[in-house]
């Protein structure tokens, strides 16, 4: 029999401590993760003297330790002549603790790391999880109308599905605490392997199903075993892996299932190879329906869910949300970076800061995928911010959604679309996001993705031309993605959607780039321009510039086609004509342009810009006689702040004339000290006068204070306008290839009336000849 307690060696307590040390625990924390409720124990540990064998190997894996080599005298593997037999256990309960005592290890190793992407060493899943929550309702599953699906939003789109929108979330653990026999769905990386493995570890630690035995199966392993034995025996399969531990009497597991007392957890139903699938599902069935006393847990992709599983509950693994964002970085940053505590706390918190940021917007929406959220932690790492590039960054995500994930679990597939390499699947994916966003068109139903799908095919070699043929290759590549990449969901019954709005951009940009390189046509570009108004397409924008190998002929269309938006409206270009009037002669004209334009539209929002710019005195001036005008005109009863906003006024009005018209105003306000009912006949009977010379003493020295009335029409196209001198502007100041000319060219017509654009090329064509 293996003895119950164990203590460290001399050398062994040395190493123990070390590793302790590195940590920068206390006692009480190492206690806590050890899930002990003093720290005696640890105390012990350190002092070499005998401790409990199941908590001296908890501590040693805390600790990241091989507790064989800290242990004084190990005890031996089991050797076939200590075999253990259930006959020698009267108590459940006592061969129930034996049995997870044998296989601690066993377990731990199997479930203990997990081995990152571009990660050289495995990490330890407690450095590294965050509990998942689950959704009940599985949204492919849900019957809604088309109708009901065009009034979500684009917000609402980035999440997993659509169910999270109205259902409440549970914790992973309590649904399987609530349901015995549990399927988990989820996308690629959604994080369903790591959540059966952290059930595992912790079953084995006695903190969760304390009264169980966890037994963790690859059911991709388990099938291959199955092919080659030439028959399908999950019970088999299991006693095989008991053997490694010493365990090679099979009544052993056979108490167990029939008490109810296993844990199973059965990991990647999707990844079992179509023709080993029927045996693995009624392998699966017939051992949960025997021992039906037992908790049994299957993980599966959301688009394999037609494995029907009689008496499972299906569950949908949930987006990350917010906090548990913040609570993996925190732990991201802590486990793999080298620098010291306080810098990796530091980057974690940076890292929450800048992914909130609205130009960080796409890399928030892949965050919620554990997958992704690895991905951005790690680049944010290595660069301390988000990359401008960020086509590269959609592209590995891409290329790993398209088979290096699969690659890397080395996962054998049925390969559905047989001959299709990665362009050829890219070009697919493209046209049907080209084809969609051009429509706007988040969700789409089955039968048109599956006709774009069938466009494609036929322009193959050696397609058929049969309809029926088509129809069935076509529905086979539908689910080829949805199961392999997820890059298409059935949000609902029968209606699809990309997973991710982030996807569905990128790869509409490259089916117009694609185009525009393939034909040397300026077609695609033309139709990319002709949405410059709609907010939607911005991402496609900033996308196209970065892609172009020149994006010249792009900004300038662009530019082309923002000025035509206000350029046959007279009173529109009379007011561009004053904002230019107003910023003549100074090296920032463009910036000052859009103060002016800020200044007549929407005074109130200008005092931050001028506060910007305080380096120019005259913007600073018209920003605070600008300010003077809303105070006198919010406040008329309240003398002594019209008082206040004029003398601050005359401290910085340099000009005499317009200096001895503030004065001459601010002698006529009525003195703050009089009552308040003389005050109030001021306000009746001189204020409509007095605030009309306010305006007109700032009009006639500063030309600023007219009265522009807008139409509701065009206060729209004054907004659309702005928006798309704006998305210009950051065309211009992104990675894409823009030559200095033409982004010189453009910066310095920004925001100009119709009149000088064409005194500017004609100036410019003087000089060219």
């Amino acid at each position: 029999m293996v003895k119950r307690s164990l203590q460290g060696s001399v050398t062994g307590i040395e190493q123990a401590k070390k590793a302790f040390a590195h940590k920068g625990w206390t006692q009480e924390n190492l206690a806590f993760e050890v899930n002990l409720k003093t720290r005696q124990p640890i105390w012990r540990f350190f002092s070499g003297r005998p401790v409990e064998r199941h908590i001296f190997i908890e501590i040693c894996s805390v600790l990241s330790l091989n507790w064989r080599e800290i242990a004084a005298n190990p005890p031996e593997e089991f050797s076939e002549s200590k075999e253990l037999s259930a006959a020698e256990f009267l108590d459940i309960d006592a061969l129930v603790q034996f049995v997870r005592s044998q296989r601690f290890d066993k377990i731990q190793d199997q479930c203990g790391t997990l081995q990152l992407l571009d990660v050289s060493r495995p990490v330890r899943i407690d450095d590294i999880y965050i509990d998942v929550n689950i959704m009940e309702e599985i949204a492919s599953l849900q019957w809604l109308e088309f109708a009901d699906l065009q009034k979500f939003t684009s917000k609402e789109f980035d999440r997993f599905g659509l169910g999270e929108v109205s259902q409440i979330e549970m914790a992973g653990i309590t649904a399987v605490e609530t349901y015995s026999k549990l399927r988990v769905l989820g996308k690629p990386g959604a994080g369903k392997t790591t959540f059966l493995q952290h059930l595992a570890i912790q079953c084995n630690r006695g903190r969760f199903a304390a009264n169980r035995v966890a037994i963790f199966v690859t059911l991709r392993d388990f099938a291959d075993e199955s092919r080659v034995a030439g028959e399908f025996n999950l019970l088999n399969y299991i006693c095989k892996e008991f053997l490694t531990c010493g365990i090679s009497d099979p009544s052993v597991l056979a108490t167990l299932l029939l008490e109810g007392r296993v844990l199973l957890l059965l990991d990647g139903l999707d990844e079992v190879l179509h023709q080993q699938s029927i045996g693995v599902v009624n392998e699966i069935r017939r051992l949960s329906e025997k021992y039906q006393k037992n908790m049994f847990v299957v993980t599966c992709r959301t688009a394999a869910k037609a494995f029907n599983l009689r008496r499972f509950t299906d569950v949908e693994i949930a987006p990350f949300s917010q906090d548990q964002i913040a609570a993996f970085a925190q732990k991201w940053f802590t486990a793999l970076t080298k620098t010291n505590i306080q810098n990796k706390q530091e980057q974690a918190i940076e890292f929450i800061k800048k992914l909130d940021l609205p130009e960080n917007l796409q890399f928030r929406r892949l965050a919620a995928s554990p997958l992704f959220l690895h991905l951005v932690c790690w680049v944010f790492h290595h660069q301390n911010k988000f990359p401008n590039q960020k086509i590269a960054f959609y592209k590995q995500c891409l290329d790993l959604l398209l088979g290096k994930w699969d690659e890397t679990k080395a996962i054998e597939r049925d390969e559905v679309y047989e001959g299709f390499l990665l362009p050829q699947k890219l070009k697919l994916l493209s046209q049907v996001a080209s084809a969609t966003f051009d429509q706007g068109n988040y969700f789409f139903e089955q039968h048109i993705v599956e006709q774009y799908i069938s466009d494609y095919i036929c322009d193959l070699p050696n397609a058929s031309t049969e309809p029926e043929e088509l129809q069935l290759d076509s529905e086979g590549v539908l689910q080829a993605i949805e199961l392999q990449h997820g890059l298409l969901a059935e949000r609902v019954r029968g209606i699809f959607s990309f997973s991710y709005l982030t996807f569905q951009e990128y790869l509409t940009a490259q089916k117009i780039v694609a185009s525009y390189n393939l034909q040397a046509l300026e077609q695609p570009l033309e139709r990319l321009v002709s949405h410059i108004t709609e907010p939607r397409w911005r991402e496609i924008f900033l996308l196209t510039v970065a892609m172009l190998r020149s994006a010249d002929f792009l900004v300038l269309l662009m530019k082309q086609e923002v000025d035509a938006l206000v350029a046959q409206d007279p009173y529109l270009q009379k007011f561009l004509t004053w904002t230019s009037q107003k910023s003549l002669a100074t090296p920032e004209s463009v910036a000052i342009r859009a103060f002016y334009f800020a200044l007549a539209r929407t005074p109130h929002l200008t005092w931050y810009f001028a506060l910007v710019c305080i380096f120019d005195q005259d913007i600073f001036l018209d920003a605070a006689l600008d300010n003077l005008v809303m105070e006198c005109k919010s406040n008329f009863a309240d003398v002594y702040e019209c008082n206040e906003a004029l003398s601050s006024a005359l401290t910085i009005a340099q000009d005499a004339g317009l200096h001895q018209a503030l004065q001459q105003l601010k002698d006529l306000l009525p003195d703050p000290e009089q009552s308040r009912e003389r005050i109030q006949t001021w306000w009746q009977t001189s204020y409509p006068a007095w605030i009309e010379q306010l305006k007109s003493a700032i009009a006639k020295h500063r030309n600023i204070e007219h009265d522009w009335h807008f139409s509701p029409q065009q206060q729209e196209v004054l907004q659309q306008y702005y928006d798309a001198n704006q998305l210009l502007l950051d065309c211009l100041n992104s990675n894409g290839e823009i030559t200095d000319v033409v982004r010189q060219e453009i910066e310095a017509s920004l925001l100009l009336p119709r009149k000088e654009l064409f005194e500017q090329e004609w100036q410019g064509g003087k000089q060219n000849s």
